[in-house]
């Protein structure tokens, strides 16, 4: 078997041209617009040579795929990570692009970053290499052209060394990057927002398909991957309404409540000050008690637990198998968000959509990354918004903003995957999410460039 050149693009590209077919049956003038929007626009790679505390050279790669401006400047964040390369960011690009799409902001779709790994290296390391990635960057990014922003190992430190970096060689102080400082044109609930949104998102699919798993009754458990930004900030506000959340993971393996407390915000306040200095939650006992958590090496969660009600993967691409998926339908989960870009594989999507349609009080609801995880790249063109106006709104001003983008994007999933998910339910099934999301997103792209003359 020949495997795929770029395997996670690929998947990208099969589940939305899948998802795409009942509509492309009845509107084939708009297969020509997706082999067009496949393409990125632009791809641009380049070379950051940065010096060691031995003063040593090292070197790395850095990426920015300008995936396509129909609805605005290219807009998308920057993963610093060893695993980076062309295929991951084409597939995060990609899939950024649909995503802006369902934020009704105007944003168009890119993805960017480097296999630089910021773990393990000095706060003066990490510095220079910044400088020397954004040197060649800033060639290519503007506040009306390109604003990238944070993503996997690229936090408040490293934007502000690469918008101090960019301000000293363009001489100017613009919103060339969201994410940045309260004190120098951040915003409000920024790093939350992510998380935040997912929940927001939830709490929609909760009332329709399972109001009896409310997030504000501790008797709902609340499964959740990663331990990073996203993880973190969805587990507080889980903890905040009331549900109890029984799980964390990272690269290393998987920390599991053992009671019925859950995760407390205690410790997930002490799990964020771990991972900041690139600690394990392999050290939970610093922090936790083992009569209360336990540990388990080398597993992720969905396969540790008896019962699950709700399943929130916030970890990476592809942290959800297929048996992992059999595993949560046997948990008893209703529901399945993504806080991760594509976090479930193909195989774990098709088993949940399957699931779906048994009917209402079976099966799992599922809901993909590019509408469940858009409130962070939503607040992140709140922010470019408030760059823009020179204005900076409260915490309730953007609180409220995230809450109603969330909520469109809610309902025009729902509605277009109602209308094209080419499916004849059994009473009460509840229509795809999936096909809802990637059919709005593409429309929305697909005509702007077609009134843009990108394709006819």
């Amino acid at each position: 078997m020949v495997l795929p050149h770029e395997p996670e693009f690929e998947q990208a590209l099969a589940e939305l041209t899948l998802s795409l077919q009942p509509f492309l049956k009845a509107n084939p003038q708009y297969q020509k617009a997706l082999t067009i929007v496949q393409v990125p626009e632009r791809i641009i790679q380049f070379r950051v040579v940065w010096e060691d505390d031995q003063g040593r050279p090292q070197v790395n790669r850095g990426f920015r795929v300008q995936y396509n401006s129909a609805l605005g400047p290219y807009k998308g964040g920057l993963r610093l990570h060893p695993t980076v390369n062309l295929s991951i960011l084409k597939f995060l690009g990609f899939e950024q692009t649909f995503k802006n799409a369902l934020t009704g902001l105007s944003m168009g779709g890119g993805k960017g970053g480097s296999d630089f790994d910021p773990k393990g290296k000095s706060d003066a390391e990490i510095r220079r290499f910044c400088v020397g990635f954004m040197t060649e960057l800033s060639k290519h990014i503007g506040q009306d052209t390109d604003v990238p922003a944070g993503d996997i190992g690229t936090g408040g430190r490293e934007i502000g060394f690469m918008f101090g970096a960019y301000k000293k060689l363009r001489n100017e102080f613009t919103g060339i990057l969201t994410g940045k400082g309260l004190l120098w044109g951040g915003s409000k609930i920024r790093p939350e927002a992510t998380g935040y949104g997912v929940i927001y998102y939830v709490e929609h699919m909760i009332a329709k398909a399972c109001p009896e798993y409310s997030l504000t009754k501790p008797t709902t458990l609340v499964a959740i991957s990663g331990s990073g930004n996203v993880a973190q900030y969805t587990a507080l506000k889980v903890i905040e309404l009331g549900a109890t959340v029984v799980s964390l993971s990272d690269s290393r393996g998987s920390l599991i409540a053992t009671t019925d407390k859950g995760f407390s915000k205690e410790v997930v306040d002490k799990i964020a000050g771990l991972k900041l200095k690139g600690g394990s939650l392999e050290s939970y006992k610093d922090f936790a008690s083992e009569t209360e958590y336990a540990y388990h090496a080398g597993q992720r969660p969905w396969k540790l637990l008896p019962k699950i009600h709700i399943a929130l993967p916030g970890a990476t691409q592809n942290e959800v198998s297929g048996d992992e998926a059999e595993a949560l339908i046997a948990a008893g989960t209703r529901i399945v968000a993504e806080g991760s870009n594509m976090g479930c594989t193909a195989e774990a999507v098709e088993i949940f959509e399957k699931s779906r349609k048994e009917g209402k009080g079976k099966g799992i609801w599922y809901a993909p990354g590019k509408a469940s995880n858009c409130g962070g790249v939503a607040v992140s063109g709140l922010e470019m918004a408030q760059n823009s106006q020179r204005l900076h709104w409260t915490q309730e001003e953007v609180d409220a903003k995230l809450k109603g983008i969330m909520t469109e994007c809610y309902k025009t999933c729902l509605d277009v995957g109602s209308k094209w998910s080419g499916e004849d339910l059994p009473e009460g099934a509840l229509p795809s999410l999936l096909f809802g999301a990637n059919v709005a997103g593409f429309i929305k792209v697909a005509d702007a460039m077609k009134e843009q003359g990108d394709w006819w």
